[in-house]
């Protein structure tokens, strides 16, 4: 069958390949394919940054933002031919630690949990694969055309759950959060912050057509200007560019008692001017809170199924700008100016199924 891949290690080793079919020892429901997300973590694994291959292979199968239909269920599994399912990215380590034991492999303590399309597991841009029973999340069929959007609705999904836990230490009434950051991820988180009632603003460099649109659309607001430029004082922030310049105005600028989140993924050797003693003066005197946060479990997925059911179907289909065939991939890998969320179609029909 077809598969997108990569060898680990190796630059520009993207390729599509032809592999075996999925081994019953990777799970006992069979899975078809239908499409795959693409984002900057896959882009950094075709850059040869990280990546592994699962033990005893040379080649990694790409894509962990996953869609597909189960083809076989066995019984008592819960599932049924047809059910339109998404794939849970990370298993938990083999050991295991205490984090993984309690269902909370995102917060693995020892890292040697695996994670499908990036660590140790093959991704879901294949044909066909392969899952046990509760690495499994179901969907209504309705979420059919977007439901490729869980895996990362469920970053911040995760990211909301512990803002709000973080915020229970005390008196808790956040009204205004800021997300820096227009792309999908920045897009959800400022989507899961208008289903909670906030006032939300949004910050991004571009300054016309669909992002402007969409943020507009959840009746939130858009900025081009800095943080800093804007004084808007927030109560709950979420970084989503990764870049440095931005985390120092998000982690500077914020109400008193606020909640500032880190999801975007920084590329190592950045510097920029930082006055620590004044950082940390303010963080201090204000009881500022800054956590980072990456994946998810499975509770976070079924949050995630949520948002989406409860979010305007069309909105989040305008979320997906291109739709690319498995055998066009070079093209889908291919950034264009008004991209926003990139999908590989893989059963060939142009949807997701």
């Amino acid at each position: 069958m077809r598969a997108l891949t990569v060898r680990p290690g190796v630059a520009d080793s993207l390729a599509l390949s032809e592999i075996a079919e999925p081994s019953p020892s990777e799970g006992q429901v069979l899975v078809d394919g239908l499409c795959v997300g693409l984002c900057g973590t896959d882009a950094e694994i075709v850059a040869a940054d990280y990546g592994e291959a699962p033990p005893g292979s040379e080649l990694l199968v790409l894509g962990h933002e996953n869609l597909g239909r189960v083809a076989e269920a066995p019984a008592g599994s819960g599932l049924s031919a047809g059910d339109l399912v998404v794939g849970i990215v990370r298993r938990p380590d083999p050991v295991p630690c205490g984090a993984c034991a309690a269902g909370e492999w995102d917060m693995c303590r020892n890292g040697q949990y695996v994670e499908h399309g990036i660590k140790g597991l093959h991704g879901f841009a294949r044909e066909r694969w392969r899952a046990e029973p509760d690495a499994l999340v179901r969907l209504d069929p309705g979420l059919t055309d977007v439901g490729v959007l869980l895996e990362p609705t469920t970053i911040l999904a995760k990211a909301w759950e512990q803002i709000d836990r973080i915020g229970a230490r005390a008196y808790w009434e956040p009204r205004v959060a800021v997300v820096t950051g227009a792309g999908p991820v920045g897009l959800l988180a400022a989507l899961l912050a208008a289903q909670r009632g906030l006032q939300v603003h949004v910050f991004d460099r571009v300054t016309e057509g669909l992002k402007p649109e969409l943020v507009a659309d959840l009746g939130a607001t858009y900025h081009t200007d800095t943080l800093p430029d804007s004084k808007i004082e927030a109560d709950v922030l979420i970084e989503c560019t990764g870049v440095p310049s931005v985390i120092v105005d998000v982690i500077s600028h914020s109400a008193t008692d606020s909640v500032a989140c880190l999801t975007g993924v920084s590329s190592a050797g950045s510097t920029v001017p930082l006055d620590i003693g004044n950082l940390n003066r303010a963080a201090v005197l204000r009881n500022d809170v800054v956590f980072g946060t990456v994946n998810a479990n499975r509770r976070h997925y079924e949050a995630g199924v949520a948002a989406l059911a409860a979010a305007d179907r069309s909105w989040l289909t305008r979320l997906i700008t291109r739709r690319v065939p498995l055998e066009q991939f070079a093209d889908g890998f291919h950034r264009r100016p008004d991209d926003v969320k990139v999908v590989l179609d893989i059963d060939g029909t142009g949807v997701a199924g």
